[in-house]
C-alpha cells in the first residue's frame, strides 16, 4: 500500500463494485429527496401544502425515522447474512420503492412520496451496517483510511450528482416530475446491475438468532454500545457530525429563498459547493494521517467546523434577498462568495473530522459484532438528526434566524468539542503529535511496513529530543507504549501527551529502585498483551548529537518476553528547538526554523536472541547514516 493510493481501490474488484453501488444508492437517495424538497418548498400548494420554510426539515425527519426504529435490527441482519446477497436483496428493494414513488410523481400524489421517502430510509437504514461493515472485512489496515475516504468521498460527490440532477430536472419544464421519475427508477436498476459483481464476504456471524422486535433490540443495541466506552464516545463524535450536518444540508433551500433570494439553481450550487468541500477533506485525511488511521485530525475537523460556521453568521448577516436571482447573478456579487467559501470550507473540514472516525470505529470492533455497533451508530445518528430537526424547527419558530442558526450550531459545537475532547484526551494526544510533524516540521519516512500489522513488539531508537517519542507516535501506524525517564514523564504539556498515550514512566536503580521494578513489569504486561513497547536504549537526551552506548534493558525485557526488536532512527532534529545543542533545550525558539526537515528509518526486526546493546546501536547508527 505504501506506493499505492486509494484510488488504485477502484480497480480491484473488493472494492469497486460496492463503491459505485452505494454511490447510485446516495446519488438516487439525493435525487429523489432534493426534487422533491423542491418540489413541496417552491410549489407547496400542488405537492402537500407544508409550510416550504419547514419542508425540508419534515422530509428530513421522515427519511431518518426508520433509522431509530430498524437499524438494530438491520445489525443483525448485516452479521448473519452474506454480505454480497444483503446487498443484493436491498438494491431490489430500492427498484421496488422508486417504482411507487414514480407513480407518486406522475399523479402528483404527496402523500404517496411521503410514505417512499420513509421507505427510501428504511432502504438506507438496511443498508448502512453493511456498508461499513463490509470495508475492514475485504480491506487492509493500512487501506481503511483511504477506504473510507474514497467512500465518503463518492457519497457527497453521489449527493452533489444526485442533488443537480434533481434540481435539473424539476426546473426543466412542466414535466419535470416525469423526468424525475423516470431517472430515480434508472439509477435504482443502475445499482442493481453494479451490485452483481460484488464479490462473497461471509457473515461473521451466521448462527446468530435475530430479534425481530425493533423496540428491544433498539434498547438493548443503546445499552450494550456503551460498554466499549472508547468507541461509544467515537460514535457520539459522529453523531454529532451529523446534528450540525442535518441542519445545514435541509437549511440549504430556506437559506438560498428567503437570505439570499435565489433561485432553484442557486440551491443546487451550494449544495454542490458543499458535497465537494466534504469529497476534498474526505479524500485529503489520507494523505494527511499517512495511511493510517489519524485520531489527530479530529480536533482539526472541529476548529474548522465552529470557524467556519461563524463567519457564515458574519458573511450572512447584511444579505438582503435579491428576488429570485438565478447562479449567474449570484456569482456575479462578491458577496455571496464569502457565503461560498464558507460553505465549502466547513464541509472540507466536516470531511477531516469524520473520515478518521469511522475508520476507528471499523478498526476497533470485534469482526462478529462490527455491522451491530455500526447499527448502534446510526441509531444514535439519527437520534441526533431528529433532535437536530425538532431544535432548529423550534428555533426558527421562536424567532431565530438561518444564518442565528448557524451561529448557535458554531457555538455549540465548541462545548461538545471541548466534552468530548476531556472524555476522551487521546483525541488531543494525537493532535498534538499530528500538529508537531505537520505544522513543525517535515517528516520523512520509510520502512513503516517493517512495524507489525499486529502482535507484539518492542521499539528501539536513538534519543535526540524532548519530542523524539511524538514524532515517531505520529508516525507508527499503531499506537506504542514508551518508557522515558520520569522527569521527561512529568514535563508540562508533553506529560499530558504520555498519559494519555500510556507510556511507562522509569528511573534507574539508584534513583528509585521500585519504579524500575514497577516499569519493566508494566512493559512485560504491555508485551504479552500484544502492544507495541518502545524505548530509548540510551537512557538519555544526546548533548553531542552522536549516539551513546545502548544499556542493558533491552536485554532484561527481552529475556523475559522474547518478542522481535524494531530498530529506528531519528535524523534532522540535532540542532532544533528540543534538542541540546548549544546548550539547555527549548530555551531558543526557531533555532532552525519552521518546517524544517526529519527523518525516520525504520530497519527490520531482529531476532530476541540477536538483540544485544552493542548490535542495535550499531543497527541504528547505519539507520541513520551521517544526518543527525
Amino acid at each position: 500500500m505504501a506506493a499505492r493510493n486509494q484510488f488504485a481501490l477502484l480497480g480491484e474488484r473488493r472494492f469497486a463494485p460496492y463503491f459505485w453501488t452505494q454511490f447510485l444508492g446516495a446519488a438516487n437517495d439525493n435525487l429523489f429527496k432534493f426534487a422533491f424538497t423542491l418540489l413541496a418548498t417552491y410549489h407547496a400548494a400542488q405537492w402537500g401544502g407544508v409550510d416550504p420554510a419547514t419542508a425540508g426539515f419534515v422530509i428530513g425527519a421522515i427519511f431518518i425515522a426508520p433509522f431509530v426504529l430498524f437499524s438494530a435490527t438491520a445489525g443483525q441482519i448485516a452479521d448473519k447474512i452474506e454480505k454480497g446477497r444483503l446487498i443484493r436483496f436491498v438494491k431490489d428493494f430500492e427498484i421496488v420503492v422508486m417504482g411507487v414513488a414514480a407513480a407518486g410523481f406522475l399523479s402528483q400524489n404527496a402523500g404517496l412520496l411521503y410514505g417512499c421517502v420513509f421507505l427510501m430510509g428504511l432502504h438506507s437504514t438496511l443498508f448502512g451496517p453493511v456498508k461499513y461493515s463490509y470495508l475492514p472485512q475485504q480491506l487492509k489496515p493500512a487501506e481503511l483510511t483511504g477506504g473510507n475516504g474514497m467512500v465518503e468521498m463518492g457519497t457527497f460527490v453521489a449527493i452533489l450528482a444526485g442533488t443537480m440532477a434533481g434540481g435539473a430536472l424539476v426546473g426543466h419544464s412542466a414535466n419535470g416530475p416525469v423526468f424525475v421519475a423516470a431517472a430515480t427508477l434508472a439509477a435504482a436498476v443502475a445499482g442493481r446491475l453494479v451490485a452483481h459483481f460484488i464479490p462473497h464476504s461471509p457473515a461473521p456471524a451466521p448462527a446468530l438468532r435475530l430479534n425481530w422486535n425493533p423496540f428491544t433490540e433498539t434498547w438493548r443495541n443503546l445499552r450494550v454500545a456503551p460498554e466499549n466506552r472508547s468507541v461509544f464516545l467515537y460514535m457520539l463524535g459522529i453523531s454529532w457530525l451529523w446534528f450540525c450536518g442535518s441542519i445545514f444540508l435541509t437549511s440549504f433551500t430556506p437559506f438560498t429563498r428567503e437570505v439570499i433570494g435565489g433561485a432553484e439553481d442557486v440551491v443546487t450550487l451550494l449544495l454542490a459547493v458543499f458535497s465537494a468541500g466534504i469529497g476534498l477533506g474526505s479524500l485529503a485525511c489520507e494523505r494527511l494521517s499517512g495511511r493510517k488511521v489519524e485520531l489527530g485530525l479530529v480536533p482539526f475537523g472541529s476548529f474548522g467546523m465552529t470557524l467556519f460556521s461563524v463567519d457564515l453568521w458574519f458573511a450572512s448577516r447584511g444579505l438582503v434577498p435579491a428576488g429570485g436571482i438565478g447562479v449567474g447573478a449570484f456569482l456575479a456579487e462578491p458577496a455571496y462568495w464569502r457565503v461560498i467559501a464558507d460553505l465549502f470550507l466547513l464541509a472540507m473540514f466536516s470531511g477531516f473530522y469524520s473520515v478518521p472516525l469511522y475508520a476507528v470505529i471499523q478498526s476497533r470492533c470485534e469482526a462478529s459484532h462490527r455491522a451491530r455497533i455500526i447499527a448502534a451508530n446510526n441509531i444514535l445518528n439519527a437520534l441526533f438528526m431528529i433532535v437536530a430537526a425538532l431544535l432548529a424547527t423550534g428555533l426558527m419558530r421562536a424567532g431565530l434566524t438561518l444564518p442565528q442558526l448557524f451561529l448557535a450550531v458554531g457555538l455549540m459545537n465548541v462545548l461538545v468539542a471541548a466534552y468530548i475532547y476531556t472524555l476522551v484526551p487521546e483525541f488531543l494526544m494525537r493532535f498534538l503529535c499530528w500538529l508537531l510533524v505537520h505544522g513543525v516540521y517535515r517528516l520523512g519516512k520509510t520502512g513503516l511496513e517493517h512495524v507489525p500489522e499486529e502482535g507484539p513488539a518492542v521499539i528501539v531508537c536513538n534519543h535526540v529530543s524532548f519530542v523524539d517519542a511524538l514524532v515517531v507516535l505520529a508516525a507508527s501506524p499503531r499506537p506504542i507504549r514508551f518508557v522515558m525517564d520520569h522527569h521527561i514523564f512529568r514535563i508540562p504539556v508533553l506529560s499530558f501527551v504520555f498519559r494519555t498515550g500510556k507510556a511507562i514512566p522509569i528511573a534507574s536503580a539508584r534513583e528509585d529502585e521500585r519504579i524500575l521494578d514497577e516499569a519493566y513489569e508494566s512493559i512485560a504486561q504491555a508485551l504479552e498483551a500484544g502492544e507495541l513497547v518502545g524505548i530509548f536504549p540510551e537512557g538519555r537526551i544526546t548533548d553531542s548529537g552522536e549516539l551513546l552506548d545502548f544499556k542493558g534493558g533491552i536485554r532484561r525485557i527481552v529475556e523475559r518476553t522474547p518478542v522481535p526488536v524494531i530498530p529506528m532512527a531519528l535524523s534532522g532534529l540535532w540542532g532544533s528547538f528540543f534538542s541540546r545543542k548549544g546548550g539547555a533545550a527549548m530555551t531558543r525558539p526557531f533555532r532552525r526554523g519552521v518546517f524544517s526537515r526529519i527523518g525516520l528509518a525504520v530497519g527490520a526486526p531482529v531476532r530476541p536472541a540477536d538483540a544485544t546493546p552493542e548490535k542495535l546501536k550499531e543497527r541504528v547508527l547505519e539507520l541513520r547514516g551521517d544526518w543527525r
